[in-house]
């Protein structure tokens, strides 16, 4: 059984990545900071949250020892920083200052790897923080890497769908087109591996949109994976069969991580929060889902099932306010902007349609209606009201694909370079979406 036991909302834009030490929680996101929370409360650190990077950060990880932290961002920067007080430690540039994608210290945390958009990989030595090896992936930005238990070897996806194998000298001992639409992640297991020659093995199913992240458990028995479908699922690796669904998150799932020493999962997602759940293996699992609220019928909802919700949809203000008042999904779903006035004491009109807004889309959810996948943005899998084609032939709601290319230049959904920027509006698709709405509402 997986149970959600906590919620972090502190980060004021999509969170990318998640590392635990044996001690510690660290968060980054495209708020250019990374966040660190003690395991035993998950309360923030003191010198949290850590800021020096100048635009969004990608990754991070914690050394083996947790000592120290690794970030890396588009500032085409890897940071390093003190575990136990934050301070910084170095500032490694990537060469030709590209932005860097990902980063990871070997098992011994004699190298730090870090990958970056142009495709170049560096190991850096961690004694001398001075670059000891360089290479480059061909046709796409490096987005994923991990190193074998020994660190003898290590493993690099591209965004053109490679999968390379590195030997500890930067000497290339085998390549493969993995993926047709690009890696996006990629993970090994802490089972001793021998031999560098990649096996297909088998495929695990069960999202129904692009997975943007896996990860290994520490004893490699399980695989976690999360999705564009904001659903994150956890496979038992010896059979693959599926142990647990998790669907609190209503944005994409970008990041998943096992705990080293304590059964905790953490998933981050573009909702901008992060969840942590407590696994409990005494349970039987098989096929357990935790359903969001599109799926579950919300009136059973518990007062922390409320809480994660307003957490997830920017209301983490008002937990506390609801806790008092014994909100459950049942209490949610009869609030009406009178009681909201009158009996929650919500002062602010414009909180009180805010709630309210969010109260009414919940409500529409619960609707046995079927939107069709195309009225759905692929970005924030929602309806689509300001359609705009982008020059990669795919729709999207302007105001997420503004926010996507504020960023990024690549496509959402295929990962490779824009073109151009320019976004078209799609007006006959929003006619469609119009009628179809109309057709609903009669």
């Amino acid at each position: 059984m997986a149970t959600l036991i906590h919620t972090l909302a502190d980060h004021s834009d999509d969170v990318n990545y998640c590392a635990f030490s044996s001690s510690c929680l660290a968060t980054c996101s495209l708020d250019k900071t990374i966040r660190v929370y003690s395991l035993s409360n998950f309360t923030e650190l003191p010198y949290s949250p850590l800021k020096g990077h100048t635009y969004a950060v990608h990754c991070c990880c914690f050394s083996p020892s947790g000592r120290v932290l690794a970030s890396c961002s588009t500032d085409g920067t890897t940071a390093l920083w003190d575990a136990r007080d934050g301070r910084r430690l170095a500032v490694l540039q990537q060469p030709g200052a590209s932005p860097v994608r990902v980063c990871r210290f070997s098992p011994e945390a004699t190298y730090l790897l870090s990958g970056a958009a142009d495709g170049s990989v560096v190991l850096w030595n961690m004694q001398s923080l001075k670059l000891y090896r360089s290479g480059n992936v061909k046709g796409g930005s490096l987005v994923a890497c991990a190193f074998s238990p020994n660190g003898n070897f290590f493993v690099t996806g591209s965004s053109s769908g490679d999968l390379t194998i590195w030997d500890d000298k930067m000497r290339c001992l085998y390549n493969e087109k993995a993926h047709d639409l690009g890696v996006t992640c990629c993970d090994i297991s802490s089972h001793p591996v021998s031999g560098v020659e990649l096996k297909y093995k088998c495929t695990l199913n069960g999202h129904s949109a692009p997975v943007l992240a896996c990860a290994f458990s520490c004893d490699g028995q399980m695989i976690v994976s999360g999705s564009v479908d904001k659903c994150v699922i956890i496979y038992e690796t010896s059979t693959g069969n599926t142990l647990h669904t998790l669907s609190q998150h209503t944005r994409y799932v970008t990041t998943c991580a096992f705990a080293p020493h304590s059964p905790l999962l953490a998933t981050g997602s573009m909702d901008k929060t992060v969840h942590i759940w407590q696994l409990d293996f005494m349970q039987p699992c098989t096929g357990d889902t935790i359903e969001n609220e599109s799926k579950v019928a919300v009136e059973d909802w518990s007062e922390d099932d409320v809480s994660a919700w307003l957490c997830a949809q920017d209301l983490a203000d008002f937990v506390g306010l609801f806790k008092m008042n014994n909100i459950d999904g049942k209490e949610l779903l009869n609030l009406t902007k009178e009681s909201l006035a009158n009996e929650l004491k919500i002062e602010s009109l414009g909180q009180r349609s805010k709630v309210l807004q969010k109260i009414e889309e919940l409500r529409m959810t619960m609707t046995s209606v079927s939107v069709p996948d195309e009225f759905l943005c692929p970005i924030t899998r929602e309806l689509m009201n300001d359609p705009v084609i982008a020059t990669d032939g795919y729709s999207y709601e302007r105001e997420a694909m503004e926010n996507w290319i504020s960023n990024r230049r690549s496509s959402p959904m295929t990962n490779l370079p824009l073109h151009s920027l320019m976004l078209t509006p799609n007006r006959t698709l929003k006619m469609a979406i119009s009628r179809w709405l109309e057709t609903q509402q009669k």
